[in-house]
């Protein structure tokens, strides 16, 4: 039976640890709605913490979700955010870089972020670091109570492939199909209880269709249908060749067997949730589906 809804039927009145949980921090597109945050979403092991991309307003929308600001995920701490992996390196999927090295060392984390992701992340956190140096020097060798690790960075660039292991999760990413941009990847978490897939930014994949294969959660990026008739003849080229549509994504998640559909980075263009949900229950797909909106939590 298809679930359609709105409402927050997958957030948690008690959230349960021993789960792997998902949680969207950022719902937003390069579009400045005040609504959605930036893109950037969390995978919950136990008492880890997993990023996936960091857009503007990461840190605060995992902090709005503790304990300290009346929720109940203590994992989304800003001094537990350790470890991020990057999908590429467009604006809207990095503009919180710095926010989350240099606003967890402040509230105390005392180790380097590790960050995965293409080429470019390590240049980029490097000259955030730089930027920031008469910053980090006065918060270090001033009165405020600093450690010297915090706001460092530890940056992997990735090919496809095994890019992490712990004891919680194995992390898999893969090239996707974002128009000419080569570094561009998608991410397969495997946990104990669940397979997890992040699209990136992506149209129609061969690779996406390759890794996703009877994920628990796909969490994919769409255009609108509808919107997208809307849209002059040189941004549908564009947006055609790096996007993919509302009415293929349902059948694309029936071929590769997935449970839960999760809808996130939507171009809307003057259409609604409505119009989406539409193209999804016209396609072929049984399983779930959910509109992605700021603070969704899925387990």
């Amino acid at each position: 039976m298809k679930l359609k809804s709105l409402l927050l039927t997958f957030l948690l009145t008690t959230f349960v640890a021993s789960e792997t949980t998902l949680v969207v921090l950022g719902s937003g597109t390069p579009n400045p709605d005040p609504s959605r945050s930036g893109s950037a979403y969390a995978v919950i092991v136990d008492d880890q913490t997993y990023l996936v991309d960091f857009g503007t307003g990461v840190v605060r929308s995992a902090a709005a979700l503790t304990p300290k600001y009346g929720g109940e995920i203590e994992q989304l701490d800003p001094v537990n955010l350790k470890i991020a992996f990057l999908t590429h390196i467009h604006s809207d999927h990095t503009l919180g870089l710095a926010d989350l090295m240099l606003t967890p060392w402040i509230m105390g984390r005392d180790t380097p972020l590790k960050l995965y992701g293409p080429v470019g992340l390590k240049a980029m956190g490097e000259n955030i670091i730089n930027t920031y140096k008469l910053d980090i020097d006065y918060r270090i060798n001033g009165t405020q109570p600093s450690n010297k690790n915090g706001y460092k960075i530890n940056a992997h660039e990735i090919q496809e492939g095994l890019i992490y292991e712990d004891k919680n999760i194995k992390v898999t990413a893969f090239l996707n199909n974002h128009g000419n941009l080569n570094n561009s990847f998608g991410y397969v978490f495997n946990t104990k209880d669940k397979k997890i897939v992040f699209s990136g930014d992506t149209a129609p994949s061969k690779n996406l269709k390759k890794f996703s294969k009877n994920a628990d959660i796909l969490v994919h990026e769409i255009y609108s249908s509808e919107g997208f008739l809307t849209k002059t003849e040189d941004w549908k080229i564009y947006h055609k060749a790096h996007h993919t549509s509302s009415k293929d994504i349902g059948n694309i998640a029936e071929d590769l067997n997935i449970k839960t559909l999760v809808l996130s980075h939507i171009l809307y263009w003057g259409a609604d949730d409505k119009s989406i949900l539409n193209d999804i229950n016209n396609s072929s797909f049984k399983g779930n589906t959910f509109i992605a909106f700021d603070s969704l939590v899925v387990q």
